[in-house]
């Protein structure tokens, strides 16, 4: 019930990461602005959202997830309704990287799933695989939402009844996780394991680093086609309306992607899980370079989904399987932060490579170079794991 509960807290507040990109060509046209500068809200909502993980995951690991997430739903319901109402683009994107993104949607990210990995511990990469999943069902239902409420009562309107919304769910939903957490197991038949390999021979915040880097490489590449598949489409003549199709269809297959993610991750560890998903993800962004016909987009867009949706809950996975209980709620937060600014450096980054080339190849080509960072960051800790496996 717990774990259905924060499925739903994380679907209705994922709505903070994925309406942005859905008004962007809307709001570009509106304020009269370039590409690039239309990218700044989503980069604010990231880097919000980012900062906000921490914050929230320490407030969690102290008081419990109740109130983080129950306060950021009346965060968030105000911070639409401030951008539904912003005079320009400089107000619209303070209000999604302050109040929907840092203070609003980042409690119902990287601490609901550290809050759930303490509920679970032999099925635990399933557990957090599936409340991931909220942030991608969020991503396959709200684009579809905003872009008819968009069509009918315009990005302003849309912004304002989205506020009302969360702020009325996400409080409600909150009071269903005051329990406490059950205490830590002391021994399991994984733990020898994980006591031998501990750190991979690396200082804890050494190792944590490394996987905030990573955490960014993967996701300025992951961040090219979620982020601008919408204004792609309609650049090509598609339309918005078929790009918010491509999303909705690159986010679902994101969520059988991490579902499974969960089950490979308890069978081969979160570090060999990490490394498939990132080289799945060059391959899949490879592919569109390919072709910009429609058909072929689709396709890609599902492949997309299918191939990277299991690598955010994967270095939530890797830090419970190297890291305390206790620091779970502030480690999860600074790794994720970690993707998230990748998220916030790829989408501005792209927008920016496109109004130099006036083309998003190049773009796709930057985000190709950083996921190879990636993997060879991941491969080389998973390389330390078997040496020091091996040597024990």
């Amino acid at each position: 019930m717990r774990l259905l509960v924060a499925l739903a807290l994380g679907t209705i507040g994922g709505v903070g990461m994925w309406s942005v990109v859905v008004v962007l060509p809307a709001v570009q046209a509106d304020f009269g602005i370039a590409r690039g500068d239309a990218s700044l809200p989503y980069t604010f909502t990231m880097i919000g959202f980012a900062l906000g993980g921490v914050l929230m995951g320490r407030l969690t690991d102290r008081f419990g997830i109740m109130f983080p997430v129950m306060g950021g739903g009346l965060v968030m319901g105000l911070g639409y309704v401030i951008a539904g109402l912003a005079p320009n683009v400089w107000v619209f994107a303070a209000a999604h990287g302050l109040l929907i993104g840092m203070f609003g949607a980042a409690a119902v990210f990287g601490p609901l799933m550290a809050h759930v990995s303490l509920w679970f511990h032999k099925r635990r990469g399933i557990a957090v695989a599936l409340c991931a999943c909220g942030n991608y069902i969020a991503g396959a239902v709200w684009p579809q939402v905003v872009r008819f409420a968009l069509e009918s009562v315009g990005w302003r309107m849309t912004h304002i009844a989205i506020g009302i919304f969360v702020a009325v769910t996400m409080a409600p939903l909150a009071l269903l996780l005051r329990r406490a957490p059950p205490p830590e197991p002391v021994t399991t038949s994984a733990s020898p394991h994980i006591r031998k390999t501990a750190g991979l021979g690396l200082q804890p915040n050494s190792l944590m680093w490394l996987l905030a880097v990573a955490g960014v490489a993967c996701c300025v590449a992951m961040a090219m086609p979620q982020v601008h598949i919408v204004a792609y489409c309609a650049d090509l003549g598609y339309g918005v309306a078929r790009g918010a199709e491509m999303l909705s269809l690159m986010l679902a297959f994101g969520v059988v992607s991490r579902v499974a993610s969960g089950f490979i991750a308890d069978r081969i560890g979160g570090l060999a899980t990490l490394l498939l998903s990132a080289v799945l993800q060059g391959v899949a962004l490879l592919l569109f370079l390919t072709s910009d016909a429609l058909t072929p987009l689709y396709i890609f867009s599902i492949l997309f989904g299918l191939f990277q949706g299991g690598i955010v809950p994967s270095y939530a996975i890797i830090v419970r399987e190297y890291f305390p209980a206790g620091e779970a709620g502030v480690r999860v937060g600074v790794v994720l932060m970690a993707t998230l600014l990748g998220m916030a450096l790829g989408g501005w980054m792209s927008g920016v490579i496109y109004d130099l080339t006036q083309s998003y190849q190049a773009a796709f080509v930057n985000g190709i170079l950083w996921n190879l960072l990636n993997v060879a960051i991941v491969g080389w800790l998973l390389f330390r794991r078997e040496r020091i496996t091996r040597r024990a």
